[in-house]
């Protein structure tokens, strides 16, 4: 049987990562110099994440606050990349 809290690490780990992959084209965008700057905050919470204790209340508020970004970046994303669609890996 699986641990609840591995499910949880597992979920904000990729939530994280799903984030921090647009590093590259957020850096053609003009808005995402100051996202970037926040990345290194986002980075060291990731090596630190196995140390929080998570419950579901926390896992499920970061994942849709994930989906929102991800969603607000949409339509500048799509500016930016080479075949304008925004691709399919949302939470």
């Amino acid at each position: 049987m699986s641990n609840p809290d591995d499910s949880h690490l597992a979920r904000i780990s990729n939530c994280l990562q799903t984030i921090l992959d647009l590093e590259p084209e957020l850096e053609k965008l003009e808005l995402g110099k100051g996202l970037l700057e926040e990345f290194g905050v986002l980075k060291d919470f990731l090596r630190r994440i196995d140390t929080v204790l998570l419950n579901e209340d926390d896992v499920s508020r970061v994942e849709s606050a994930t989906a929102s970004f991800l969603e607000e970046l949409r339509a500048p994303l799509a500016r930016v990349r080479p075949n304008g669609r925004f691709g399919s890996r949302l939470q």
